[in-house]
């Protein structure tokens, strides 16, 4: 995408006292989706998968159809089934938001869960969410977002399947609220081939709009995982699941407990890894002592001769005169005499103008 103006990235969220964005860690979100199947058992199983593999946040969806869609409404053919008869069997009850976000804070992870309407929005507030998380569905219906947005938490909004145009309609209008907010950048093609990713865009998505952007990941694998994070992606979410096995349109595409504890493993790895700064790192003395290039004599060289190109040159070890410097040697008279095959040092070589 094409960057209409530039921003330096100045805006922070923060979700539950973690502050999300530039030289922050990722906020590495469990998406669990549906993959629940509509038990809460199981739901539960992965509140706790999530926290044990390190996760920040795990995050469902809160369906009501019939404030969501019309029932005979278009179905993606990945789904394989009504979306309406699906949702409404793999729901979550009321009471199931409220039993999981407290098993969430018990376990030390944030309870996260995407409304899909208004009135899903407007009960995720009774249950005490911490931040919204929009689909990409409903990138471009302003009217939900606006609604979301007058709440007052903050916003992590997906841009999987839109427009920059549209992008940029749902930026101004949340801004016009002014409620804080990331992007999500994503593909919504499940699973997305690698040539469809965009990875470029979470930094082309931060230069634009100067916010938290993170990526959405519906690839197959952690390959994606670690090149967001290594382009700055602020936060990283993917869908997870306790077994690929189960029934359901998103078990194939999410990762298991030990692949999310590998990713997060792997992006606080890269995290320490990343850094501009080129200086000699701890440890690196040594290792320059033994590779690098000093000047060396080439063959015995009597006091008071002056040295020419083919008394000396450069090997290792990197302990004498710097390999650099070998012309400011050429040309010295030699105090004493200095075998051939040694390290040249300053003090043999008189320092004044040649004579």
């Amino acid at each position: 995408m094409t960057a209409a103006r530039q921003n330096v990235m100045t805006e922070f969220l923060s979700i539950e006292g973690r502050e999300v964005g530039p030289g922050r860690p990722c906020f590495i979100v469990a998406e669990a989706g549906i993959n629940h199947n509509g038990d809460v058992r199981i739901a539960s199983d992965l509140v706790q998968a999530a926290a044990q593999a390190g996760a920040d946040a795990i995050k469902f969806q809160t369906h009501f159809p019939e404030h969501e869609m019309l029932r005979d409404g278009a179905t993606a053919a990945y789904v394989g089934e009504s979306l309406f008869d699906l949702l409404t069997r793999t729901a979550l009850s009321r009471d199931d938001h409220f039993t999981l976000c407290d098993l969430a804070k018990k376990n030390g992870i944030i309870f996260l869960s995407t409304p899909f309407s208004r009135e899903a929005a407007d009960f995720l507030e009774t249950v005490g969410v911490a931040a919204f998380k929009t689909g990409s569905g409903e990138l471009t219906s302003l009217p939900l977002q606006r609604h979301i947005a007058r709440k007052g938490k903050p916003m992590i909004i997906s841009t999987g399947m839109s427009t920059p145009e549209e992008i940029e309609r749902t930026v101004e209008a949340v801004r016009a609220i002014g409620t804080p907010f990331a992007l999500m950048h994503c593909t919504s093609t499940y699973p997305t081939p690698f040539e469809h990713v965009q990875l470029d865009c979470i930094p082309a998505l931060q230069g634009k709009y100067g916010v938290p952007v993170g990526f959405s990941d519906h690839t197959l694998g952690n390959f994606m995982a670690f090149g967001a994070v290594a382009l700055g992606a602020n936060l990283f979410e993917k869908h997870f699941t306790v077994s690929r096995s189960l029934p359901g349109p998103d078990q194939q595409g999410s990762m298991e407990p030990a692949e999310l504890a590998e990713i997060v493993k792997g992006i606080r790895a890269l995290e320490r890894a990343r850094g501009a700064a080129k200086t000699i790192q701890p440890g690196e003395q040594e290792v320059r002592n033994m590779a690098h290039h000093s000047v060396v004599s080439m063959r015995d060289i009597p006091a008071g001769a002056t040295i020419v190109a083919a008394d000396v040159w450069a090997k290792r070890p990197g302990t004498g005169i710097p390999a650099r410097q070998l012309g400011d040697v050429i040309g010295r008279v030699a105090k004493r005499p200095i075998p051939g095959g040694r390290l040249v040092q300053w003090d043999d070589l008189r320092v004044g103008p040649v004579e």
